[in-house]
């Protein structure tokens, strides 16, 4: 996050970012991997550095195309899509995603 708030480096995201980020966190609350009350405060958090997000219709046919052709879910590859048109790497933690798309642009955020 130091590079982000330098200005070295871009965040981007597709608009259903702050949608995945609030299933996210109501499903670890579900599950008691976070306090349950928190998730608003925690959402709240991670929305004041929130990337720069970018409209996802663009992206659809070009994610749905990689979503069809490796059989991953729509949400990852419209992350992919945006990469490529941007030209610049995914940068994820999901180190399955890294395995299932080789020739993608992605990266592993432990090689950052």
């Amino acid at each position: 996050m130091n590079d982000f708030h330098s200005g070295i480096h871009e965040l981007l995201a597709p608009d259903v970012f702050f949608i995945e980020v609030g299933h996210s966190l109501t499903r670890a609350e579900r599950q008691n991997r976070i306090l349950p009350g928190s998730t608003w405060g925690l959402w709240k958090t991670i929305m004041a550095d929130c990337p720069q997000l970018i409209d996802s219709l663009p992206l659809m046919k070009r994610a749905i195309e990689i979503s069809s052709s490796v059989q991953i879910g729509l949400y990852d590859c419209l992350y992919v899509a945006l990469a490529e048109q941007e030209g610049c790497n995914l940068v994820t933690a999901d180190e399955k995603l890294i395995k299932n798309l080789p020739g993608f642009p992605i990266i592993s955020l432990s090689s950052v």
